[in-house]
């Protein structure tokens, strides 16, 4: 996920109220308690964090990597939302589907279309075999400009062609599906990424934040299931604004999520999984601490004061 320059929502200017804090007089140790009892439980997704540490995108992945990793997460999830379809993220539907878990499949798009072409090819086989719940065909390109919406759209009707049984969308920042009606028409589902983290928000607001963030992804949607597809909050690193790292900050975002998740019955996919040290690049090094566990694949959080 990368800097939102342009910051789309004010907390202050909106007049906007719904829980800011589920979390309002728990102690640290009752913080605590709840993360573990939600993971006990499960909760509904995770975006699935591939790469160890110094592995970056381009280095090929192996299925026993996969593997160790979804033993990890199968207890504590029910779906795993992957970004890409070659270099070894294939691997990622096939082995979440041995396990049983249900799979949000990405395929990464951008401004090379030779590239584009054998991602796209490789989620249809994917569905086409049985390891595709959902398919994504792209995440954020609009934001990053590099597609137009023509393009895309050209994308996304060659894959919803090929698979016609299986729900295809789009993942990009909630505002972009306001922006682009056109994408929204042409989605069977809306997969929104909000972040109260890269608008600058402070935490006591970020819950509010977020809520609206899918509100206006939801009133773009006329009607269409919307599923966040990426929510986090990192556990340290530099600021950004009134938004601060911290691992208590992560924690609570995480239970905030997750219980408003639970009690309005909205689906969410946990940004992330495992810490990546790759990520430190344009968003600096808060990039490497949004998981859940940290990059030895150790839970963060549960023996931290």
């Amino acid at each position: 996920m990368s800097f939102r320059a342009d910051k789309v929502w004010s907390f202050k200017d909106s007049g906007f109220e719904r829980s800011r804090n589920y979390l309002e007089n728990k102690s640290v140790d009752d913080v605590k308690s709840l993360f573990i009892e939600l993971l006990q439980n499960g909760i509904h997704g995770f975006c699935f964090s591939i790469y160890e540490d110094g592995q970056k995108p381009g280095d090929i992945i192996t299925e026993a990597q996969v593997r160790r990793r979804i033993e990890i997460l199968k207890p504590h999830t029910q779906w795993i939302r992957s970004f890409s379809t070659i270099e070894g993220n294939e691997w990622v539907p096939k082995v979440a589907k041995q396990y049983g878990l249900k799979t949000l499949v990405g395929a990464w798009i951008g401004d090379d279309e030779e590239k584009n072409k054998i991602e796209i090819d490789n989620l249809i086989k994917l569905a086409k075999d049985g390891h595709v719940d959902i398919a994504a065909v792209g995440n954020e390109v609009l934001y990053r400009k590099d597609l137009t919406s023509a393009q895309l759209i050209s994308h996304i009707k060659n894959v919803k062609n090929a698979i016609p049984d299986i729900p295809v969308g789009y993942v990009d920042a909630y505002y972009e599906f306001v922006q682009h009606p056109e994408i929204v028409e042409l989605c069977d589902v809306i997969l929104c990424n909000c972040y109260p983290y890269w608008e600058g928000t402070d935490f006591d607001n970020s819950l509010s934040h977020m809520q609206q963030m899918y509100d206006q992804a939801k009133s773009a949607g006329n009607g269409k299931k919307v599923i966040i597809t990426e929510t986090g909050w990192p556990s340290q690193g530099e600021g950004l604004k009134n938004a601060i790292p911290s691992a208590h900050h992560a924690l609570q975002y995480f239970v905030n999520t997750n219980l408003w998740s639970a009690d309005e019955d909205i689906e969410v996919f946990y940004f992330s999984s495992f810490d990546e040290s790759w990520k430190v690049g344009a968003e600096g090094e808060v990039g490497a601490y949004w998981g859940i566990w940290d990059k030895t694949e150790k839970l963060k959080f549960v023996n931290e004061d």
